[in-house]
């Protein structure tokens, strides 16, 4: 494959839907980890009162806007997560991710977030800076293209426009701009090719 997939959204995934156009879009796949079903419910006064549905609209239009068919899955399964990322690494997508608890602990899907070359975009609710110690470890912020923490729904708008300025030549060391992949990301690109 040359390049990102832009055959539009899939529908796989619980909220996996995308917007209706006339044109092809760079499908960005927007991953979701434990418990994040349950926001609006879920601790309010942290995470706020939007449902996961709230945001995913919020994500569809805002990505239409951008030219990015927005596919919105979670899942509590660290598995099926981590399948969703080699999905991206397939297919060449961007994501944008909110690992949720498995930012603090899973090496596995660091180790499949490693693999990608297309932007990565790690967002938070809430700031886990702020909130209890074991949240200050991120072991997925190390192989994202940037994190934004803190923002609440609006942490996924501003990870979309990152991943479309990206996407659109944003310069390298610019906010929103990956690393250039290392050697051996290189040559697995090379082989798909």
């Amino acid at each position: 494959m040359d390049g990102p997939d832009t055959t539009g959204p899939s529908t796989t995934g619980p909220t996996g839907t995308g917007p209706k156009t006339a044109g092809p879009m760079t499908t960005v796949l927007v991953l979701n980890g434990p418990n994040l079903q349950m926001l609006g419910a879920r601790q309010p006064e942290i995470y706020g009162s939007a449902t996961l549905a709230d945001i995913a609209a919020a994500c569809r239009d805002l990505g239409a806007q951008l030219g990015l068919a927005v596919d919105l899955r979670q899942t509590d399964d660290e598995g099926e997560l981590i399948g969703w990322v080699h999905e991206a690494f397939e297919r060449q997508l961007p994501v944008v991710i909110n690992p949720a608890a498995f930012t603090h602990y899973s090496y596995a899907l660091r180790d499949a977030l490693a693999m990608l070359t297309s932007p990565v975009i790690e967002v938070h609710l809430s700031n886990p800076a702020t909130r209890e110690s074991f949240r200050h470890t991120s072991v997925v912020s190390g192989v994202a293209t940037g994190t934004i923490a803190g923002f609440g729904p609006q942490s996924y708008e501003l990870a979309l426009r990152a991943v479309a300025r990206q996407l659109n030549g944003g310069a390298p060391g610019a906010p929103g701009a990956r690393s250039a992949p290392s050697a051996s990301q290189a040559a697995r690109a090379a082989e798909r090719s």
